[in-house]
Formats: structure tokens, C-alpha cells, sequence
């Protein structure tokens, strides 16, 4: 198994920060238990990984499954024995005390070194129903759900440092009619945190070391696109990036490179107004506030090394304009972002590969890759 390092520009921040600031934990939700959520986490933590961050790791997991999991990672040979974790319970005396011990109360501080004797922390979330490797099982989507709620609580208190996402089986919570706060149904970890924060827009962005690149619309049809590429939501999507790459990425003057909408940009109106109506006008108004940010330009332009190099983001108008070119740079090293939220909370690349889970074959590179990410965010906020 390969494992990418961590930035040289995040190392030096991380040293002497760590010394000195009360220690928060990263937090990984391990997400659909029959997928390869538990199986990335222990192969990082069998690797010794998680030592690179010298800060707590938690994660949320059935213990009893995650157990389990561990030995048959072993019986195939993909870890060579079981990782050492330590078990909390999922309730707020046991959380609380365990944030005590880290951080020695509102006033007092440690190193990690002082409490840190095993991988990682297993807050204990039980499975309604036993864990099979590869198979779905909507009662247990109630856990995945549970995991996702701690998770934002932990969070908007301030007791983590970030959320780390594993895969979840969006079908087996539709299935299950776990629903988002406004009473849709499940969709996405993206619009669960989005509501259960109450913001009315976040941004999901995918990076990795060739690039980052921001969406205005996600998960659509190609066919709604055009209608949702409104004045409004380019002027919140590039507000919420230059907000985040300033307060997250410490990046005090980002430069932007944005995507038109059509071939060519709209070929000056021959190919469709909406850069002229729509896109243009409003990243001319960030302009004239000094953002250093583009006009509307041809995406199979804009993805080219020499633009590339100098930007340090790209907003596309939707999903696959921007992700395919970003996935052939790096697949399997890439991150989720979820920009805009009052926390930090990044995800794996990938989905549950139920085909994979127990048989230790699944690569845990996006979740370091993840973690690195969350780390990096952390100390720059």
C-alpha cells in the first residue's frame, strides 16, 4: 500500500503549534458499517499512520464490528495485527471527560504525548443488526445517521478540530427514511451538515496536489444546470471561496479561475448568453473589490498547466465539468471540502466499494490524504 506524505508548508506549522496549543481530536466517521470505511481506518492505524499527525484520533464505529473487521483484515493478510484502540461510549459524559483529558479543562494544557497510548479512540455507536462485510442492511442505517449527528455536535462545540468522512450508502438511508432537517430525504453528507448548521449554502470542493476545484451546482441533471446558474448562486459560491481559502487555507489573497458555463465561454453569445448575462457581471463586481479573480473562461483552456500553476482555485459551474480533470490528476489521492460550514470537515474521494470491504484490497490513501487536509485547515483557521 502506498501513502502519499504530508505538505512540507503544513510540517513546520504543525511542530510548533502542537507543542502549544490544547490538543483537539480529528474525528472520522467510519460511515456504512458493511462498507470499507472501518477497513481504511485500521489499515492506517496498522501502518502506524495515524502517528504522523501527533494529535488524538477518534472515530465512530461499532466497536464490536470494528473488532471483528480488525481479525479478518489479519486472517488475509492485509495488516499484520489487530491496531490498539481504546472504547468510549457515545454519550456526552464519556465525550466530555475524553475532551478533558486531552485539553485538562477550559484552562489547562498538554502535549499529546502525555495522553496518547494506543492508535486511536472508538466512540461506540452500535449496529442494530450484526455486520456483514459487503452486504447492506437498512436497519443499521440509523447508526450511520447517529455517527453524522455526533459528529456536528462534537463540531459546532468546538471539541474536535474537524470531521473526517468515511463512505455512506446514500440507498440504504433513502431506504431507511432518514431525512435532512427540512424533511427531504437523505442526500449527501454535504446537505446534511449544510442544514444541521443552518447555513443556506455551502460549496463542495475537490482537491488535491494538482489543483482544488470548487462547484456551483453538484448533483444535478445536466438538463437543470442552466436554469441554476443564477446571479445569486455564483455570487454565494464565490464568496464562499474566497472566505475559506482566506480563513481555512490561509491564503490572504486567492487567485480564482473560473469556469463559462459554455463551450467556448458562450463564444462572445454565439454559443449561449449566460456568461454575458450571468457569470461575467457578477465576478466583475468582485473585481472591483479587488479580488483577483477571471472572467468566464473555456474550461478546456482554463485546465491547462499554464493557468493552472498560477491559481490557487478553480470554480466550475457544475459537477462534471470540473471533476473528471481533477480525478485524472490524482484519483485515489483526492479530497472532499465542504466550504462554508462554521467547521472544518473534509472526506475521502470514494464510495463504499462494498466489493472491497473485509477483503484488504481497498486503498486508505484518500483518508490520509483527508486527514492531512483537515489538519492543514485546522491550524490555518
Amino acid at each position: 500500500m502506498t501513502f502519499l506524505t504530508s505538505s512540507t508548508s503544513a510540517k513546520p506549522a504543525l511542530q510548533q503549534d502542537l507543542e502549544i496549543l490544547a490538543v483537539k481530536p480529528l474525528l472520522i466517521t467510519t460511515g456504512e458499517p458493511a462498507g470499507i470505511g472501518m477497513d481504511i481506518v485500521l489499515s492506517l492505524a496498522a501502518a502506524g499512520k495515524f502517528a504522523d499527525f501527533n494529535q488524538p484520533i477518534w472515530v465512530t464505529a461499532d466497536a464490536q464490528a470494528l473488532a471483528a473487521r480488525a481479525q479478518r483484515l489479519v486472517e488475509q493478510g492485509a495488516i499484520a495485527t489487530v491496531p490498539t484502540w481504546r472504547v468510549i461510549a457515545a454519550d456526552n459524559t464519556e465525550v466530555d471527560n475524553a475532551v478533558n483529558a486531552l485539553t485538562g479543562g477550559p484552562s489547562k494544557q498538554h502535549k499529546t504525548s502525555d495522553v496518547k497510548n494506543f492508535e486511536f479512540t472508538v466512540i461506540n455507536i452500535q449496529a442494530a443488526s450484526p455486520v456483514q462485510a459487503g452486504v447492506i442492511t437498512v436497519a443499521n442505517a440509523a447508526m450511520v445517521a447517529e455517527q453524522l449527528s455526533l459528529a456536528h455536535k462534537l463540531a459546532i462545540e468546538g471539541k474536535i478540530a474537524a470531521i473526517v468522512t468515511g463512505p455512506l450508502q446514500k440507498s440504504a438511508l433513502i431506504e431507511a427514511d432518514i431525512r435532512l432537517v427540512d424533511g427531504a430525504m437523505f442526500s449527501g453528507h454535504t446537505e446534511y451538515f449544510m442544514q444541521r448548521s443552518g447555513c443556506d449554502k455551502v460549496v463542495m470542493m475537490l482537491a488535491n496536489q494538482a489543483m482544488k476545484v470548487a462547484l456551483v451546482t453538484t448533483h444535478l441533471p445536466l438538463s437543470a444546470v442552466p436554469a441554476a446558474i443564477t446571479a445569486d448562486n455564483v455570487r454565494q459560491t464565490v464568496q464562499i471561496v474566497i472566505d475559506d481559502m482566506q480563513q481555512k487555507f490561509g491564503i490572504a489573497r486567492p487567485k480564482i479561475l473560473v469556469c463559462g458555463l459554455n463551450p467556448h465561454a458562450g463564444e462572445g453569445g454565439h454559443l449561449g448568453m449566460e456568461e454575458i448575462n450571468i457569470i461575467n457581471p457578477v465576478l466583475a463586481e468582485f473585481r472591483a473589490q479587488g479580488v483577483d479573480i477571471s472572467e468566464a473562461m473555456p474550461a478546456d483552456t482554463l485546465f491547462t498547466p499554464r493557468h493552472l500553476e498560477t491559481c490557487d482555485a478553480v470554480i466550475a459551474m457544475y459537477h462534471d465539468q470540473g471533476l473528471p480533470v481533477l480525478k485524472s490528476h490524482g484519483f485515489g489521492d483526492t479530497v472532499n471540502v465542504t466550504l462554508g460550514l462554521p467547521y472544518i470537515r473534509t472526506s475521502v474521494d470514494h464510495g463504499t466499494a462494498l466489493d472491497l470491504a473485509g477483503s484488504g484490497k481497498a486503498s486508505a490513501t484518500s483518508l490520509y490524504q483527508a486527514l492531512l487536509m483537515a489538519q492543514m485547515m485546522a491550524i490555518s483557521s
